[in-house]
C-alpha cells in the first residue's frame, strides 16, 4: 500500500498533463467539486487526515484527532484560486514527507488503534493504524476515479453538439 501511496502523485500528474487552469477550474454544476479543489482535498486529506491521524495512531493513540471539514476548507483556503501545477507540486512533495515516515514506522503494530472523532462509540468507532492505511490508498483510488469523470464531463461539455456516447457510458 505504502508503494501505492507512493505512485499515485505520478499518476495525478501526468492523468492532468496539459489540464488549463480554466480546465482545472470547471465545474458541471456549482454541487460538484472542480479538478483543482479535488487536488488541494488531496493535500490537506495527507496534511490533516490520512498523514497526520496515522502518525497519531501508531506514536500516540489517546491523543485526539484534529477535526476536519473538507467543505469548510475548499472555502477558506480559498481551493479555486490555487494554480494546478503549483497543487501538484505540493501533493508530491507532502506525499513523499509522509512516506519518509510511514516507511520508518514499517515495523509498527499497525492494529493500534484509535477512537474516530465522529464515531465515539468505543467499539464501532475505533480504527486501526492499518484501517487508516487502507483508507488513505482508497481515498486516492475514489478521487481518481473522480478526476476522471470530471475529465470525462469535461469532454462532454466541451464537445459542443458533437456526442461522446461511442466512448461508452460512464
Amino acid at each position: 500500500m505504502i508503494d501505492r501511496l507512493d505512485r499515485f502523485p505520478p499518476a495525478l500528474n501526468a492523468l492532468l498533463l496539459g489540464c488549463s487552469e480554466e480546465d482545472a477550474r470547471w465545474r458541471p454544476s456549482e454541487a460538484d467539486w472542480s479538478i483543482i479543489e479535488v487536488v488541494c482535498h488531496l493535500v490537506d486529506e495527507d496534511l490533516d487526515d490520512f498523514g497526520t491521524r496515522l502518525r497519531l495512531v501508531l506514536e500516540s493513540p489517546g491523543t485526539d484527532w484534529p477535526r476536519i471539514d473538507p467543505e469548510a476548507a475548499a472555502r477558506e483556503r480559498g481551493y479555486r484560486e490555487r494554480r494546478l501545477d503549483e497543487v501538484l507540486r505540493e501533493l508530491a512533495a507532502v506525499r513523499r514527507a509522509k512516506l519518509e515516515w510511514l516507511r520508518t514506522a514499517i515495523d509498527s503494530d499497525f492494529t493500534q488503534a484509535a477512537i474516530h472523532p465522529r464515531l465515539q462509540h468505543p467499539v464501532h468507532g475505533a480504527m486501526r493504524a492499518g484501517d487508516l492505511l487502507a483508507s488513505w490508498c482508497a481515498h486516492d483510488a475514489l478521487h481518481l476515479r473522480q478526476v476522471a469523470k470530471r475529465l470525462h464531463q469535461l469532454t462532454d461539455h466541451q464537445a459542443g453538439d458533437f456526442k461522446v456516447g461511442y466512448a461508452g457510458d460512464w
